[in-house]
């Protein structure tokens, strides 16, 4: 299980994380999304036991992870760039981390690189980014760790390797129980694989969930009336996102859906259409107002 208590971290008088709490069950997989620069990384590193946080703690089954070989010998730390022993082949690569992880196994290395139709005799160097990628993937399981922690594992990768990277992790939690910690760009994948989200705005946790409760307290309304309407005539909903096009208001609702729905039927639209948001609308929505504005740069 992995534990981050109220994590905060600072680099000079820049503050990336601040009391951040996070707890990823045994067999879970758990996701952070979030903008470059919103600490997501800084977070991974502080449960890798890389930074130590200026205060809180990170924790893998209770033990502190700063500064803890055996809680390392555990974990699979997959950084958003790699690294290797230089010239290495695939193969030279796993026996050198072979040499941190106890239980590495070999057989799953050869199996791995088969299903993911990799020659391990083959130097990394010679790679593209998707493969070298797939590769420290394919070392990383093979070490049989207890703890996954992935920063961006699927930038690079083409959608076909993507789905099998996924049914990899999730095959791999199923008969292993691993806590599993992954933040990436792709909110589609992370939806796909994670049971839990966390999307992280201004150095700390905007919003979290479990991905089936995604969009279970707000939803989007299409809606016509015969004059026009302003968000003032909208006073009583509570409003994350509001559009004019003249007669037709789109409409996105923090609340329970069919009470919107029934709230709004009785203001006698023309017509009304319901849809659920999805992670990256919500994620959109969180984000708003929170990037700059570059026409009044250039004005």
């Amino acid at each position: 299980m992995i534990e981050l208590n109220n994590i905060t971290k600072s680099f000079g008088g820049n503050t990336a994380v601040e009391d951040i709490s996070v707890r990823v069950e045994n067999g879970s997989v758990y996701g952070l999304v979030g903008f470059n620069g919103a600490g997501k990384t800084t977070l991974l590193k502080c449960a890798a036991g890389i930074y130590k946080p200026d205060r809180g703690a990170a924790l893998i089954d209770g033990r502190n992870t700063f500064d803890c070989a055996a809680v390392r010998q555990r974990m699979f730390y997959f950084a958003d760039e790699q690294w290797y022993p230089k010239y290495s082949t695939l193969l030279k690569a796993a026996r050198f981390y072979a040499g941190y992880y106890p239980g590495f196994s070999f057989d799953t290395l050869d199996k791995l690189c088969g299903a993911f139709s990799l020659d391990k005799n083959e130097k990394l160097s010679s790679f593209s980014k998707g493969m070298l990628r797939q590769a420290m993937m394919i070392i990383g399981m093979s070490a049989n760790p207890s703890v996954i922690l992935l920063d961006e594992a699927f930038d690079g990768l083409d959608p076909a390797v993507r789905v099998k990277m996924n049914n990899m992790i999730l095959d791999y939690v199923a008969e292993k129980g691993c806590s599993v910690l992954i933040s990436s760009h792709y909110l589609r994948e992370i939806s796909d694989i994670c049971d839990r989200v966390a999307l992280i705005n201004g150095k700390k946790i905007a919003l979290e969930c479990s991905v089936d409760d995604i969009g279970a307290d707000r939803c989007k309304f299409r809606l016509v009336f015969d004059a026009e309407k302003s968000e003032e005539d909208f006073a009583g909903f509570e409003i994350k996102k509001f559009r004019n096009d003249g007669r037709m208001i789109t409409l996105s609702l923090k609340g329970d859906a069919d009470e919107n729905e029934a709230k709004l039927r009785e203001m006698s639209p023309l017509l009304l259409e319901k849809f659920p948001l999805t992670l990256e609308e919500i994620f959109l929505e969180e984000m708003e107002g929170t990037d700059y504005d570059f026409r009044e740069i250039f004005s």
